[in-house]
């Protein structure tokens, strides 16, 4: 499937994510990890994770169209991002442009208790990009988790640790899912079979688990999984529907605001050195180290200033006003 943007609107993008002169199209750039990574880290600190959408908005409705997404998050120059899908769909064609090798996968995630992922995996809620290089390496890139996302690309390769930020180490893992009742292995009768693979040997086959923890003296907590499965546009329709519109308890998504702005290093070559979050109206600060509150927004408009002020965020009037009634609305004093 071929790129949904043109060259023009690539050069638009490079400009709006601050890549360096040396990655842009212009210069010819391999089409190696050092490129991959660059692109990676621009998008987080240039394009935040948030669902403004689903609560300032007039329909409060996602749209994934990819030139939707292009106008919302880069030619309109407001600041915005957006949820999982909508950030990874836009990187993905993005790649595609740019002439990498790549697909998106699914994923399962588990959701919090305590701060920290428990319990069992959900459905298909999440999205990830799997690109392929030259040299038959392959990295995952996530631009749409949030907090304890990647930072950066990480390789295809189990147990590769790789510092994330601050203290933080992450990993890949092949492991199967605990309450599965699949087979976790794959099984060929013979080598002349071997690329006759059915479905249910190949959904348990290359199935990967993304792992964190906060220091090297802490435990390992498992995220999300993916297995090596391509997924189109159809399926991110179905999955973003449920995300936009459920009002179950296991949604966090309509009963939570939420935004968070990756920082990049003022050297070229630094990476992500820290991040802003917005939780409600906690807005919290990390700077590589412990997390702190910077303040608590007591109504809209509050709000609508630290999303100016902290993430370069800024609503339109019909935006502002469409939050007013419904469940995420702060009505304090």
């Amino acid at each position: 499937m071929a790129s949904a943007y043109s060259p023009a609107q690539i050069q638009q993008y490079e400009s709006h994510v601050a890549l360096p002169t040396r990655f842009r199209q212009s210069s010819n750039p391999l089409l190696d990890p050092a490129y991959l990574t660059a692109l990676h880290v621009h998008q987080l600190a240039a394009i935040p994770y948030e669902n403004l959408i689903l609560h300032y908005s007039a329909t409060h409705a996602v749209s994934l169209e990819p030139q939707t997404l292009f106008k919302k998050m880069v030619t309109d120059a407001r600041g915005r991002g957006g949820y999982c899908m909508e950030n990874s769909i836009l990187f993905h064609h993005i790649l595609q442009a740019l002439g990498f090798k790549v697909y998106m996968a699914g994923v399962r995630i588990r959701p919090r208790a305590g701060g920290v992922p428990d319990g069992k995996y959900t459905g298909w809620v999440h999205i990830v990009n799997i690109v392929t290089l030259a040299d038959k390496s392959r990295y995952m890139l996530d631009v749409g988790f949030g907090g304890d996302g990647a930072t950066k690309p990480l390789p295809l390769v189990a147990g590769h640790v790789t510092q994330n930020l601050g203290t933080q180490e992450i990993r890949l893992m092949q492991e199967p899912l605990p309450h599965s009742s699949q087979p976790d292995q794959l099984h060929v009768s013979s080598p002349t079979t071997s690329q006759s693979f059915t479905r249910l040997e190949f959904l348990t086959f290359g199935k990967w688990i993304y792992q964190y923890r906060n220091s090297q003296t802490q435990n390992w907590n498992s995220f999300y999984a993916f297995p090596e499965l391509e997924f189109f546009a159809r399926d991110f329709e179905i999955m973003s529907y449920y995300t936009s519109t459920s009002l179950s308890e296991r949604n966090f998504q309509t009963r939570t605001v939420l935004v968070i702005r990756f920082l990049k290093g003022e050297r070229e070559n630094e990476g992500i050195v820290g991040k802003v979050m917005m939780v409600d109206g906690k807005l919290k600060r990390n700077d590589g180290g412990k997390t702190s509150l910077v303040m608590v927004c007591e109504n809209e408009a509050q709000r609508i200033q630290a999303l100016k002020e902290h993430f370069g965020i800024r609503l339109t009037d019909e935006e502002v006003g469409s939050v007013r009634g419904r469940n995420v609305e702060l009505v304090g004093r």
